[in-house]
């Protein structure tokens, strides 16, 4: 079974589901999943999760992104990009000056709320849908961290944008802010994502250089492997005589962890069990390491949150 994460270079004109459902079609497979969900206008990184790997999407959402973004000056639109309807339009002029000192000032903390067009849920259901039938709902601002934003280049109106963020952030609500803050207006008028976490536009595959039998070749060949994923995560090789116990579905004791040398790790903390070369689980500490010798050895140690079946 192929299990792992493949990184695909997202082409425009599609959405991430259709790279999904490409994907699954070339390796013959039932179960696969994106991380990070891509708008249509953009392009760039999108990692797939294939079968077991699915399980960790959740943990894999969470890192951060970096993306190039291209701003269009002058125009703002419902959509806050360039495929939405126009809503006004300004012959405002702005220096070089004035748009670097302004971007300059963006990075850090920031409240951020989200375009209406959207898949953030408000009522439970996605705010697009409420935005296409006529009713703008009331979106909540959300803290999100702009760690670096770089001018690349001017050539106005469009400014072209290297930007390094936290999760969640809507690279699209980004360039509004900065359009209404220069007093032209502004949306998005192109996006590629460089990095996602771990995964970066070099390890991805085009999916559009490939055809038939070299696709999937080509696919399989790029699979990284579940070991490889979480690389930040504590790690510990169990024996096979444990491993077999946590397939059976024990939690891990403190008599279970005691015979291995253990990271210094922290009630809370996350860690990767790994035997015989694969991911068996994924676990959170119930106790610090430093400190289980104060617990009886039939005290549960760690909480299982994702296990993987490999048969």
């Amino acid at each position: 079974m192929m299990n792992g994460v493949i990184v695909i270079d997202k082409p425009a004109g599609k959405t991430s589901h259709d790279v999904v459902r490409e994907v699954r079609k070339a390796l013959g497979i039932k179960k696969a999943g994106h991380t990070g969900t891509l708008d249509p206008l953009a392009t760039g990184v999108l990692p797939v999760c294939l079968n077991e790997a699915t399980k960790l999407a959740g943990f894999l959402t969470g890192d951060d992104k970096e993306y190039l973004a291209n701003m269009l000056l002058g125009v703002k639109t419902e959509t806050m990009d360039t495929e939405g309807k126009v809503i006004s339009r300004s012959g405002n002029f702005v220096s070089d000056e004035e748009i670097k000192s302004l971007v300059s000032r963006m990075t850090g903390k920031i409240k951020q709320i989200p375009p209406a067009y959207s898949a953030v849920k408000h009522c439970g259901k996605p705010s697009y849908k409420w935005a296409r039938s006529g009713i703008l709902p009331d979106l909540k601002p959300r803290d999100v961290t702009i760690y670096s934003i770089v001018v690349e280049k001017i050539d106005f109106p469009e400014v072209t944008l290297r930007v390094a963020c936290s999760k969640g952030t809507y690279i699209r609500s980004l360039c509004s802010d900065i359009g209404d803050a220069l007093g032209t207006g502004a949306c998005l008028n192109g996006l590629r994502r460089l990095q996602s976490g771990i995964f970066s536009e070099k390890m991805a595959v085009d999916l559009r250089d490939y055809a038939g039998d070299d696709k999937k070749e080509e696919l399989i060949k790029k699979i990284l492997p579940m070991t490889e994923l979480l690389p930040l995560t504590a790690t510990i090789e169990l024996k096979d005589h444990s491993a077999a116990k946590l397939r059976n579905g024990w939690q891990p004791s403190v008599e279970m962890l005691k015979e291995y040398d253990l990271p210094l790790l922290k009630a809370g903390d996350m860690v990767k069990f790994i035997n015989g070369g694969y991911l068996l689980a994924v676990a959170q500490m119930l106790a610090p390491v430093d400190n289980l010798s104060a617990f009886d050895g039939k005290t549960q140690a760690a909480k299982i949150v994702r296990v993987f079946n490999y048969s």
